[in-house]
C-alpha cells in the first residue's frame, strides 16, 4: 500500500510541477531560440461559426480592422448549419471582396468546416481563430514574423482571460490557464509546442493536413501534424486574443470535458502519437496524457492514506480532506475573506480533475455527443 502512496503522490507531483520544472531545465541547456523577421505573406483567416448572431458582428469588425494589408488579407467564414441570424450576418459581410462564405445547411461540426474553409484558402499562411474570442490589432503581424525562420510550421498566439482594459485576471481557471501558458513557452522555447490556441494560431498552408470530421482538438491534431513532417510548433506570447476568465460554471465544466475528451479521442484518431515517427511523444505523454492520469492517482493517495498506519498517512489523509472540503465551499461560492484565494485554487483543482474523470468516462462508454457526426449536407458558397 505506502508503493501506491507514494507512485500516485509522483503521478501528481509530475503532471503539475516536475514536467515544468524538467523544462526549465532543458531551457537552461539546450534552448532553441527561433529566427524572427519582418515578412507579409498572403494571409488567410478560416473561421467555422456555428449560430454566432451574438458574437459574429463584433468579430468581423474585428478581424477586419487587424494590421494587415488588405491585398494580402482574405477571411473565410464557414457557417455550420446555423439557425439564427448567423448566416444573415454573413452574407452581408459577403459583399466585402476579402471576406468569402460558405452557409452549409446542416451541421457536419467544426472539422468538416474546417476542411471546407481551407479548399477556399489561398493564402501561404493560414489562420485559425474562433467567433468569440477578439485579437489584438497587430497579432497577425506579429505570428507572420515567426515565419521568417524555415524551421517553424506553426505558431501560436496566446489566450488572455480578461479584457485589454483591465488586465488578465489569475483568479479560478486563469490561474489555472497562467501556468498552461508557462509550459507552452518553454516547450516551444527548446523544441516545439504541444498543440496550439484554437482561438488564435497559423500554420503554413502546404503543412495543414485534412482533418479527420469527428476531430474534437484541431488545434492539437494540426499542429502534432506540423511537427510530425519536421517543422517546429512555436508560442508567440506577443500574438493575444483576449476571452472572457467566466464563461459560467456549467459552461465551463462542459468545455472542459470536451477538451480533455478530446485528448482521449486524439489516441484513436492518431495512434502514431504514441510511436517514435511523433519527435514530440515525451512531450505529449508529459503534457497531456499525465494529467488524464491525475484523478486516479488523487483517487489512490486518499484511499491507500486513508488505510497505511503512522501520524504521517494519518495526516496526509486529513489535509487531502479538508482541500476538497475547501472545493465544495467553492462551489457553493461561499467568500472566506483572506482564505477564498486557496478555496478557488482548491475548487479549481476538483473541477479541472473532474472534467478529466468525465473525460474517461466518454472514452470508455464510447458517448460522443461531445462531437458531432457529419451528414450529407447542402452548400452554399457566397
Amino acid at each position: 500500500m505506502t508503493w501506491v502512496f507514494w507512485l500516485a503522490v509522483a503521478v501528481t507531483a509530475y503532471a503539475y510541477a516536475g514536467y515544468v520544472a524538467w523544462l526549465w531545465l532543458r531551457a537552461q541547456w539546450r534552448p532553441r531560440p527561433a529566427m524572427r523577421g519582418a515578412g507579409e505573406p498572403l494571409v488567410s483567416v478560416v473561421m467555422v461559426v456555428h449560430n454566432e448572431e451574438a458574437a459574429l458582428p463584433g468579430k468581423m469588425r474585428n478581424l477586419l480592422e487587424l494590421d494587415y494589408p488588405a491585398e494580402l488579407y482574405q477571411i473565410v467564414v464557414i457557417s455550420d448549419g446555423s439557425t439564427d441570424g448567423t448566416e444573415a450576418i454573413l452574407r452581408e459581410h459577403a459583399q466585402n471582396p476579402q471576406v468569402q462564405v460558405v452557409l452549409n445547411q446542416l451541421t457536419g461540426g467544426k472539422a468538416v468546416g474546417l476542411n471546407d474553409g481551407l479548399k477556399l484558402a489561398q493564402g501561404d499562411i493560414v489562420v485559425f481563430t474562433d467567433a468569440r474570442q477578439k485579437i489584438e490589432p497587430g497579432a497577425v503581424r506579429l505570428l507572420m514574423e515567426n515565419f521568417a525562420d524555415p524551421e517553424v510550421g506553426a505558431v501560436s498566439g496566446e489566450l488572455m482571460l480578461g479584457d485589454p482594459t483591465n488586465g488578465e485576471t489569475g483568479r479560478g481557471m486563469g490561474l489555472y490557464w497562467r501556468i498552461e501558458k508557462r509550459v507552452r513557452e518553454l516547450e516551444a522555447l527548446t523544441g516545439s509546442v504541444v498543440g496550439a490556441t484554437g482561438a488564435l494560431y497559423a500554420v503554413r498552408r502546404d503543412l495543414v493536413v485534412e482533418v479527420p470530421a469527428e476531430t474534437i482538438l484541431d488545434d492539437v491534431f494540426i499542429p502534432m501534424n506540423v511537427a510530425r513532417q519536421g517543422f517546429r510548433v512555436l508560442f508567440d506570447e506577443r500574438a493575444r486574443a483576449w476571452d472572457s476568465p467566466d464563461l459560467g460554471a456549467e459552461r465551463e465544466f462542459r468545455r472542459k470535458v470536451r477538451t480533455l475528451t478530446g485528448n482521449y479521442q486524439l489516441l484513436q484518431l492518431a495512434p502514431w502519437l504514441l510511436r517514435g515517427e511523433n519527435p514530440l511523444r515525451f512531450d505529449f505523454i508529459s503534457h497531456k496524457l499525465m494529467r488524464l492520469a491525475v484523478p486516479f492517482a488523487l483517487v489512490a493517495t486518499l484511499i491507500s492514506a486513508a488505510f497505511l498506519p503512522g501520524p504521517f498517512y494519518r495526516a496526509a489523509f486529513w489535509v487531502q480532506l479538508g482541500f476538497y472540503c475547501l472545493s465544495v465551499l467553492g462551489w457553493t461560492g461561499w467568500k472566506l475573506g483572506p482564505v477564498s484565494r486557496i478555496v478557488e485554487v482548491a475548487y479549481t483543482f476538483a473541477v479541472l480533475n473532474m472534467a478529466a474523470l468525465m473525460a474517461f468516462v466518454n472514452f470508455v462508454t464510447g458517448h460522443k455527443t461531445v462531437w458531432i457526426h457529419a451528414p450529407l449536407r447542402k452548400e452554399i458558397q457566397l
